[in-house]
């Protein structure tokens, strides 16, 4: 069945998918330790306000220029992109919305298949034994030294995830996407919600526990009101908001483009993102660091959370504080890694689905044939992540796709959206069969407001500062002594701050600058190749209709 045949099967399924795609590992992982480390309760405020004046208008300007595309058989960013004006480069922007979908899913499956591993071996008893801190990254093939490894354990894995992924994809849109986040989204906050209440009553006088679990969530939400005037913490809750919600990737557009030309989607896409902000917010934000808070005490989650990530913990560390739990410990890692791998595969799927739809929109492929394509070039590259994982290819990928190419594709997309196709035309796609009142307000936040926002993102991911210090930075730049970049910002990257070393080892080994430049080649060729693509997908319908 082609993709211009395919429809949601109900109303309910499409929000659950559309839910399902924003709802991801940064929900679990990624948000109770950004919220920690960036003024706590008071988090919620720049978060919240990122929510309100770019995430809603990115969500409904996705959904418009998705469900507007989709009226002329386009289910992919290419064609609604150039549908938006009588440019032809229009569509060029729209190769982000390929090249993002299909290098974000690499590595995104090979973070999926880690949590079904982990499914396994929580079920197996395996971390009663060994600890997850030893287990992980044997896994991983890490050891001392190692740039390359092919860990046998875990490209099984990756190849059993991507295959699952593959498969459910070739059932089509309702039988298989929908069907998948009927079941994924309502199992995943079932497995958080019994966590979480099993998690904060646990009492003080429990086996191993060194401290109360409501410590733990104070931390989390203890209002820190200094945060308000640290632009660092305004930048990490816009970076959140964009990074949760899954916009700038092409994948909202894809489904919104199957819902039909007087279907609202106004409402759907507010109540795909207030279901999203839930789980992150309530659910996320009471699992991991009160559970880990309880066991291990404050000052050293406050440790490990100092990065920002929740990710070691996740992996290294709740594992083995489950161990406390009895009977009830491997039924509670198979929950947690569970409800991880639900909301990991609905947010792949979302990602195969765009490049299924480009390939039966441009090309005319089954969808049999444009999944197995598609499991085929996510192949070659997870396995790059998976080879090259020890030097640092993984974290390129997650950096340059999984980042910096959101903030671009989403910037450029609003851009195009209120002015070129134009706020008239827009504003009637947006509100056309809505079953709610759009506030006229964001009339004005989409045009001025949204690109302001990500603009200001974008610049700061560009220049940001050694230490995230911007007033030294600034002081150090007007007193001649230049601009100290920090290692992580996107000029930092490119010139490779803080790296050591060339291309080759003393006795001529590849090194990780190697590995860096060498995927970020990849990943160049990658990007050029979907281009070429469009081209040739567009000079076809142009010698068609002559």
């Amino acid at each position: 069945m082609t993709a211009q045949k395919e429809q949601w099967a109900s109303r309910a399924g499409l929000v659950l998918a559309m839910a399902g795609n924003a709802v991801g590992l940064g929900n679990f992982l990624r948000f109770p330790a950004q919220a920690a480390q960036n003024g706590g309760g008071v988090f919620l405020i720049p978060y919240l306000v990122a929510f309100v004046l770019m995430g809603i208008p990115l969500l409904w300007v996705e959904w418009a220029i998705g469900r507007h595309g989709g009226q002329y058989g386009h289910h992919s960013a290419p064609g609604m992109l150039d549908r938006l004006g009588k440019s032809r480069l229009l569509k060029y922007i729209g190769v982000f919305g390929l090249f993002t979908n299909l290098t974000v899913a690499a590595y995104y499956c090979y973070i999926e298949s880690w949590t079904l591993a982990y499914v396994f071996h929580s079920l197996k008893g395996t971390f009663r034994s060994t600890p997850p801190t030893e287990f992980f990254p044997a896994y991983l093939g890490q050891h001392a030294g190692s740039i390359t490894s092919l860990p046998p354990e875990a490209t099984i894995w990756f190849v059993v995830t991507l295959a699952l992924n593959v498969w459910i994809l070739s059932r089509g849109l309702a039988k298989g996407i929908e069907m998948a986040a009927k079941i994924g989204v309502p199992l995943l906050i079932v497995f958080g919600v019994v966590l979480v209440v099993r998690g904060l009553t646990l009492g003080t006088d429990a086996p191993g526990v060194v401290e109360s679990p409501l410590t733990g969530l104070n931390y989390v939400w203890n209002p820190d009101l200094s945060g308000l005037k640290d632009f660092n913490v305004w930048l990490a809750a816009a970076g959140q908001i964009f990074f949760t919600l899954s916009v700038g990737m092409g994948s909202i557009h894809c489904y919104a483009a199957y819902v039909k030309k007087d279907r609202d989607i106004a409402l759907n896409a507010a109540s795909a993102g207030w279901m999203n902000e839930f789980v992150e917010v309530v659910i996320g934000g009471s699992l991991l660091i009160p559970i880990a808070t309880a066991y291990l005490g404050l000052a050293a989650v406050k440790g490990a959370t100092a990065g920002g990530s929740g990710f070691s913990m996740g992996f290294l560390t709740l594992p083995s504080l489950f161990n406390n739990w009895g009977w009830f410990a491997p039924v509670a890692g198979a929950m947690w890694f569970g409800l991880l791998f639900f909301a990991g595969i609905t947010s792949s799927l979302a990602m195969g689905q765009p490049i299924l739809a480009f390939l039966a929109d441009e090309f005319g492929a089954a969808r049999a044939k444009g999944a197995l394509l598609f499991g085929g070039c996510t192949f070659v590259l997870g396995m790059w992540c998976v080879w090259l994982y020890p030097g640092g290819s993984f974290d390129e990928f997650d950096f340059w796709t999984g980042t910096f190419s959101l903030v671009v594709f989403a910037l450029l997309e609003v851009i195009v959206f209120a002015w070129i196709f134009g706020m008239e035309k827009g504003w009637a796609e947006i509100t056309r069969g809505a079953d709610m009142k759009v506030p006229v307000v964001f009339r004005y936040v989409i045009p001025y407001v949204t690109p302001l926002f990500l603009a200001v993102v974008f610049l700061g991911a560009l220049v940001q500062p050694e230490g995230g210090d911007w007033g030294e930075a600034v002081r150090g730049l007007l007193a001649g002594k230049g601009w100290s970049l920090s290692a992580g910002s996107v000029l930092g990257k490119l010139m490779h701050v803080g790296d050591t070393g060339g291309w080759h080892g003393p006795n001529g080994e590849v090194t990780p600058r190697m590995v860096k430049d060498l995927t970020r080649i990849l990943l160049s060729l990658v990007f050029l190749t979907c281009g070429v693509l469009v081209y040739v997908a567009f000079r076809r319908k142009e010698r068609r209709a002559s």
